[in-house]
């Protein structure tokens, strides 16, 4: 299923996306697509059965603000430097354990929210990311294997990073991690059941139409599976925390200089296979 959340920021309704491509309203049959409805078997069932059946009403989504499709977010899980070929360009080298860091649940904007320019930015980058989200709880996992059995579903998210405050401002990488609206996420929430296989996924950027960031989940060091089971051993992860799995070679940083960093006015459109697509404009904070 295509689970995703429409409606003015904050005052979001649960949607679903039908396979001919229909937005239809989910407001009756459930509240919310948060932790507690991923990890409800019973309440995910009663949104298939009443898709196949037809008894979902239409919803007109002209004009209509997609959010974020997953609410009350507890925690987002991010993995750096988590593809070969990001790590190569860089300069880095390959870690041998996951790098962990947070971003905070309102740093979460929709997919076609505005990005904010931090003021006194100059280095404002792009990162297309896979986003894990979790539907049942992980504790001490032992396998990969297990791992995968607690993912709800997958979107699209874009971790902005502000690479100055980031890297040359001492301390951790959450500085350049928590501004304002620097994790758009969604359209939708793609239940794990239509995600065969998370690590053939390909993933793309474009800032202003120029082609960015062309790579694949492929390429990932740590496999989605394994990062979940590394993270269990660390962490109790919830049903709606979301994992951010890290991105592929082509982000400002690693470009030539003039480096082209991000200003006000650009463009970025982003998309992943089967995932959907997002689109920000940037403007000042």
């Amino acid at each position: 299923m295509k689970l995703l959340r429409v409606g003015t920021a904050g005052s979001e309704r649960p949607a679903l996306l039908d396979a001919d491509g229909t937005l239809r309203d989910l407001s009756g049959v459930v509240t919310d697509i948060d932790g507690e409805l991923l990890a409800d078997e019973d309440a995910l069932g009663r949104i298939r059965s009443a898709a196949e059946a037809g008894e979902l009403p239409v919803l007109d989504g002209t004009g209509l603000r997609v959010g974020p499709p997953v609410g009350r977010i507890g925690k987002i899980v991010c993995i750096g430097l988590n593809y070969h070929d990001h790590a190569r360009e860089t300069g880095a080298e390959p870690p041998a354990e996951p790098v962990v860091f947070f971003k905070a649940p309102d740093t979460v904007v929709g997919p076609h929210d505005t990005v904010l320019v931090p003021r006194g930015s100059t280095k404002t980058d792009w990162e297309v990311e896979l986003a894990v989200v979790i539907g049942r709880t992980a504790r001490y996992l032992e396998s990969a294997e297990e791992g995968l059995a607690c993912v709800a579903g997958y979107a699209v998210a874009h971790d902005v990073s502000e690479r100055e405050f980031q890297i040359e401002r001492g301390g951790t990488w959450d500085k350049g991690k928590n501004c304002e609206t620097f994790n758009p996420l969604g359209p939708w929430l793609v239940t794990a059941d239509e995600v065969p296989d998370p690590q053939r996924l390909p993933l793309r950027l474009w800032v202003n139409g120029e082609l960015k960031q062309d790579g694949t989940t492929a390429e990932q060091i740590f496999p989605v599976g394994e990062v979940v089971r590394y993270l269990s051993r660390f962490m109790v992860l919830r049903p709606g925390d979301v994992i951010n799995t890290g991105t592929p070679a082509g982000v400002a940083m690693g470009q030539p200089e003039p480096k082209p960093y991000l200003r006000a006015g650009d463009v970025v459109e982003l998309e992943i296979e089967g995932l959907g697509r997002q689109r920000q404009e940037l403007k000042e904070a």
